[in-house]
């Protein structure tokens, strides 16, 4: 079992401007989290969730790629679509896949869209809903 830590939790509430730090969010079945803009658009980009890890390899703060869950402990490079986190008691969401990184990254740092390919965490859906807290336990099962 590959099982972490959920350190960080961010709501991207508006396109284009920095996301929120939470302590707590809720999870929407089908939709997404609650207050984030990606939350209730019809797609499989629900959540973005990245390990703390690879962004102190990057020198990149918790947030500045725009995830909304960073974990620690939790080995996203051997994740593959299909496979679901457990977070907490009560959330699961199904791996969709990786999430290539865009130009916005070398807005950040130039050549960092580069740097982070196959490295910029994976994209989930929320398949059961319930409450996500900083502190929570996140797992990946096959």
């Amino acid at each position: 079992m590959n099982q972490g830590t959920i350190t960080n939790l961010h709501i991207a509430r508006v396109k284009g401007t920095p996301s929120d730090p939470v302590q707590e969010a809720t999870a929407i079945s089908a939709h997404g989290l609650e207050g984030d803009r990606s939350c209730n658009v019809r797609n499989a980009r629900q959540v973005l969730v990245m390990d703390k890890e690879t962004l102190e390899h990057f020198e990149l703060a918790p947030g500045q790629i725009k995830e909304n869950i960073t974990t620690e402990g939790l080995d996203l490079s051997q994740a593959e679509a299909g496979q679901v986190f457990f977070i907490g008691d009560e959330v699961t969401m199904e791996i969709v896949g990786e999430c290539e990184p865009c130009g916005k990254m070398d807005a950040i740092r130039m050549g960092l869209r580069e740097e982070l390919d196959h490295r910029r965490g994976m994209l989930a859906m929320v398949i059961s809903g319930g409450s996500i807290k900083v502190g929570d336990s996140i797992r990946i099962e096959p």
